[in-house]
């Protein structure tokens, strides 16, 4: 498999069913939470990163899980002896069964969380992961495994492997704090959009690789955005900039598809018009793309990209969003969006000439660019 083709996957797949979740935002939980973003990386979450990978399914999927550093030589030193036991092995015919179930199990760790040597409920995440594209589950995985899980954290001392590393986990989140430019992201979508978020939640893992996906959470009126990320990328061959400029595409792409949803939606039959020709928008020999079914998910696709170069735009110099520019349009047309040029550029027309407009109310105006564009 390739790490590409579950990126693709999972991320979209996942917010196709982002209303099949059960959630309880109390008063409290609401008042902590509003205008605040967190960045964790949960005791519990990442003790089933480990579980999964030190499956035989996770060991031979490198695309799954991050097998490049020090921390996998770190967790595989530490837990590979307990590899035979049973809940590793029902974890791996599990994996096998359907590679959904990764999430099905990682996702759902949010609803439980350490007290002593035991998961206690959580009371604001009921069931946070319930449907993947057409899988669906009515039974949470965590609460049916919660006994072997506790079981097999007492016996492979998880506690003393966690605490053990909890200076690189800070580490991590700290990155994330400093050099990550949630805060400026997210400012400048409420700004430039309709839609409002009411807190941002990132859950890290070290061994996350190329499964990066994003949810909402909604209940008494309070959304909550999820990301599922990795650690930030820190190429040394690269400037501050252009890894600034790495890490904020990852997350602003899958930011932006809770603020680029619902216009789409409001304009979903002019989409499905302009988009209905398929072959015109999408390289079907491209890794990953048949991820994209329908027109809605083709347009969106495309508009979380070049929604990112709106915001580059606004906020880097002349030569590097034209250096970014050119990067995004290469990145979009090798993973099979050829039109990623013409559709930038019709986007960047009509915000030209609605400079004051929300993103939302430039939807007729650059569909008709677009159409124009492509003879339609």
């Amino acid at each position: 498999m390739k790490k590409l083709l579950l990126f693709i996957l999972f991320a979209t797949l996942l917010r196709g069913g982002t209303a099949q979740v059960k959630v309880s935002f109390t008063t409290s939980f609401q008042k902590a939470n509003n205008g605040k973003l967190h960045v964790e990386i949960p005791p519990l979450k990442e003790l089933l990163h480990i579980m999964l990978a030190i499956t035989p399914f996770g060991i031979g999927n490198d695309d799954m899980f991050d097998q490049n550093t020090q921390y996998y030589k770190d967790l595989l030193r530490h837990f590979k002896p307990y590899e035979n036991e049973p809940i590793i092995k029902t974890f791996d015919s599990l994996l096998n069964a359907s590679a959904y179930n990764y999430i099905f199990i990682t996702g759902n760790a949010m609803c439980y969380d350490f007290s002593g040597n035991i998961l206690k409920k959580n009371d604001n995440y009921i069931f946070t992961a319930m449907e993947v594209a057409n899988a669906k589950i009515s039974t949470n995985p965590v609460t049916t495994y919660k006994k072997e899980i506790e079981a097999f954290a007492r016996k492979a001392k998880f506690k003393n492997f966690y605490s053990e590393h909890k200076t690189y986990y800070d580490s991590l989140i700290s990155d994330y704090e400093n050099g990550a430019n949630v805060s400026k992201q997210w400012k400048w979508l409420e700004k430039n959009f309709k839609t409002s978020i009411n807190s941002y939640l990132i859950l890290c893992s070290p061994l996350i690789n190329g499964l990066n996906y994003t949810t909402a959470f909604r209940d008494k009126g309070f959304v909550q955005i999820l990301m599922v990320l990795p650690p930030l990328d820190k190429n040394e061959k690269m400037s501050k900039e252009q890894n600034e400029l790495f890490n904020t595409r990852v997350m602003f792409t899958e930011i932006d598809h809770n603020y680029v949803g619902p216009p789409s939606d409001d304009n979903k039959v002019k989409i499905d018009s302009l988009f209905k020709e398929r072959a015109t928008w999408v390289n079907e020999k491209a890794d990953g793309i048949y991820a994209y079914p329908t027109p809605v998910k083709v347009f969106n696709e495309y508009m979380t990209f070049g929604v990112f170069l709106l915001y580059c735009k606004d906020n880097y110099d002349k030569k590097t969003f034209e250096e970014t520019r050119r990067g995004v349009i290469q990145i979009m047309e090798a993973r099979g969006f050829p039109k990623m040029d013409i559709f930038v550029a019709g986007l960047e027309q009509a915000k030209i000439a609605n400079p004051n407009q929300k993103i939302d109310d430039l939807y007729p105006n650059f569909l008709a660019i677009l159409g124009a564009k492509i003879g339609k």
